[in-house]
C-alpha cells in the first residue's frame, strides 16, 4: 500500500489547506486518507451508505463492479469455481494461500470432526416456536455458541481465533439443517463423518431414520458451487456488520450473529427468495411475462424485476455467468415433468426477453447470481425460508476471515462512524406547566 502521493484540500472559506495521503492499493481505486481532515480543517465527510468510503484495508477479496471481476486472495472466481472445493476455498480465505495436499487433508479432517453440536443445544431449538423463521433460529443459536466455547475466546490469541473459525465453518451446516428439521417437526439428524461438506448438509437436511438416503451428486455439485460463489463479497452490509460488532472486542460468535441478522434483510441475503416469489406471482397471474417486463420499464410503476442488475456490478455479475450453466444442467436432469417446471419455464422466458430488450441491455440489467441461485435451491427441494440460511452457511468463512484480519491488524480500533446532525439547536428545558 503506497503512500508516496498526496492530494491538497483547500477550504475556500478560510484559505486553509491540508495535504492528505493517497493510498495506492495493489489493485483497484486509489483511496484518500481523510483521517486528518477533522483535526486540520474541522470537517467530517458525508457518505450515506459508505458507498465511497473505505472503512478498512483488506487482503481477502477484490471486486471490480465495472469490469465484472471477483477474486478471492487474487484468484479469479471463475478458476476457483471450476477447479476448487468449498473447503479449499475456506482455507484460502482464512489463511491467505491455497493449501498443499497435506494441509487440505488436515483441514478437511478438522472440519469433519467438529460438525457435532453440544447435545444441550437441542434445548435452544425447542425454545423457539415451530413456525419460527430458520434465520431467527440461526441468529439465536450462533450467538449462543459463546456460552459453550468461552474457554477459547481470547481474541488476541491467533490459535484461539483459528479454533473459532474451525468451529464455525464446521458447525454451521448442522445449525442450519437443524433449524429446518425443527421447523418441520422432524428428528434432528447428526452429521456423518464419512460424507464431504456439502453431502453432509444435504444428508442432515433430507435423510430420515426410516430409510437410506444418498445425496444426488448433481445436487452436491450445485450446492458446492453455490457455497464457493457466496463465500465472500468484500465489504458488504453483513461483513461490515461483523467487523463493526467485532471491533468492540465482542466475542466472534456474537459478531457473526450480528452479521447473520444483517444478511437476513431482503435487500441483502433475501434477494434470491424474492426472485422465486416474483416468478410465482407471474405464474399465478392471468398476465404473460411480457406484461411484467413492460411494467418493469414503466417509471410510474413500482414493480421491479427481482434478480436483475446489481448494486456493485455495473456490467455483469461474474457469479451469474458461472452459475447459469449449472442451473440449466440441473433443470435438464429434472426433466419436464417436475413440479416446478412452469416456474422454471417462466424464469427462462423472462431471462430471454430481458436479455434481448434494449431497455435492460442499455442499463446493464443482466440476471445476477440471485436469479439463478434461487431456481437451483428450489430445484434441490430447499424451501424458500432456508435460502438465506444457506447463504449464511456459505458466507460464514468470509465473515470469520474478515474478523480475524481485523483483530490481527495493528491499526485495529473500535468502529465509530460520525454523523451530520440536523436536529434542534441548543435550547433550555421548559417546565411541563409552561409548555
Amino acid at each position: 500500500m503506497s503512500t508516496n502521493d498526496t492530494v491538497t484540500i483547500t477550504d475556500n472559506a478560510t484559505g486553509k489547506q491540508v495535504e492528505l495521503p493517497i493510498l495506492r492499493p495493489t489493485t483497484g481505486n486509489a483511496t484518500i486518507d481523510i483521517s486528518r481532515l477533522p483535526k486540520e480543517l474541522g470537517y467530517f465527510t458525508y457518505d450515506p451508505g459508505f458507498v465511497a468510503t473505505a472503512s478498512c484495508h483488506s487482503a481477502i477479496t477484490y471486486l471490480d463492479g465495472d469490469k465484472g471481476v471477483l477474486e478471492y486472495r487474487g484468484y479469479p472466481i471463475e478458476q476457483l469455481a471450476e477447479k476448487s472445493s468449498f473447503l479449499e476455498v475456506c482455507y484460502l480465505l482464512f489463511h491467505g494461500e491455497l493449501p498443499n495436499e497435506k494441509e487440505l487433508t488436515d483441514f478437511d479432517q478438522i472440519i469433519t470432526t467438529h460438525t457435532m453440536l453440544n447435545e444441550q443445544m437441542k434445548r435452544f431449538y425447542s425454545g423457539f416456536r415451530r413456525d419460527a423463521h430458520p434465520m431467527a433460529t440461526m441468529v439465536g443459536v450462533v450467538g449462543a455458541l459463546s456460552a459453550f466455547y468461552h474457554h477459547d475466546e481470547d481474541i488476541h490469541d491467533p490459535k484461539h481465533r483459528m479454533i473459532t473459525a474451525h468451529r464455525l465453518i464446521a458447525k454451521m451446516p448442522t445449525i442450519a439443517a437443524w433449524s429446518y428439521r425443527y421447523a418441520n417437526g422432524q428428528p434432528m439428524v447428526y452429521p456423518k463423518n464419512s460424507l464431504d461438506y456439502s453431502s453432509n448438509f444435504l444428508y442432515m437436511m433430507f435423510s430420515m431414520p426410516t430409510e437410506e438416503y444418498t445425496p444426488d451428486p448433481l445436487f452436491v455439485k450445485a450446492l458446492e458451487l453455490l457455497l464457493i460463489l457466496h463465500a465472500d463479497h468484500e465489504q458488504n452490509a453483513s461483513t461490515s456488520t461483523v467487523r463493526l460488532a467485532g471491533s468492540s472486542g465482542a466475542n466472534p460468535f456474537a459478531a457473526l450473529s450480528a452479521g447473520i441478522a444483517s444478511l437476513w434483510g431482503p435487500a441483502h441475503g433475501g434477494a434470491n427468495e424474492a426472485v422465486i416469489r416474483m416468478l410465482q406471482d407471474i405464474v399465478d397471474s392471468d398476465n404473460d411475462v411480457a406484461h411484467y417486463v413492460a411494467r418493469a420499464k414503466d417509471k410510474d410503476d413500482r414493480f421491479r424485476l427481482m434478480g436483475f442488475g446489481h448494486r456493485v456490478y455495473k456490467n455483469f455479475d461474474p457469479r451469474a455467468v458461472i452459475i447459469r450453466k449449472t442451473c440449466l444442467e440441473l433443470l435438464e436432469q429434472l426433466g419436464p415433468d417436475n413440479q416446478y417446471q412452469e416456474l422454471f419455464d417462466t424464469a427462462k422466458e423472462l431471462e430471454e426477453i430481458a436479455l434481448a430488450d434494449e431497455y435492460f441491455v442499455k442499463r446493464n440489467l443482466y440476471p445476477n447470481v440471485d436469479f439463478y441461485s434461487g431456481i437451483i435451491l428450489l430445484a434441490m427441494g430447499i424451501p424458500l425460508n432456508m435460502f438465506t440460511v444457506i447463504f449464511a452457511m456459505a458466507r460464514t468463512v468470509g465473515w470469520i476471515s474478515h474478523w480475524n484480519e481485523m483483530i490481527a491488524d495493528d491499526d485495529f480500533r473500535i468502529g465509530r462512524p460520525r454523523q451530520l446532525y440536523l436536529g434542534s439547536e441548543p435550547r433550555d428545558y421548559v417546565e411541563i406547566e409552561n409548555r
